[in-house]
């Protein structure tokens, strides 16, 4: 069993709205059109790609039924970066 303690953690903190940008970047699809498909607002999916707006559960569905990648993958990215964030926090505390 491993000692809790003794696993390493990256200090690394990258959003899934930077996964997210390269994806739209890939397919040559702009974030406005993105959020048209999804029937939300451009500014939200803008603040996603920035990292400034978490990827809720639903929106994470959204974004599954629109680039058919699956929410869980989205929900957990967004999970992981916050828990990053968080060690940081306590870390530097």
């Amino acid at each position: 069993m491993t000692d809790i303690a003794t696993q390493l953690y990256s200090d690394l903190a990258i959003p899934p709205g930077e996964l997210l940008g390269e994806e739209l970047e890939a397919r040559g699809l702009s974030q406005r059109e993105l959020a048209r498909r999804m029937g939300r607002p451009a500014p939200l999916v803008s603040e996603i790609v920035r990292g400034k707006r978490a990827i809720t559960p639903e929106t994470a569905l959204q974004l599954e039924s629109v680039l058919e990648i699956p929410a869980s993958l989205w929900v957990g990215l967004e999970a992981k970066y916050r828990l990053t964030l968080a060690r940081n926090s306590v870390r530097s505390a």
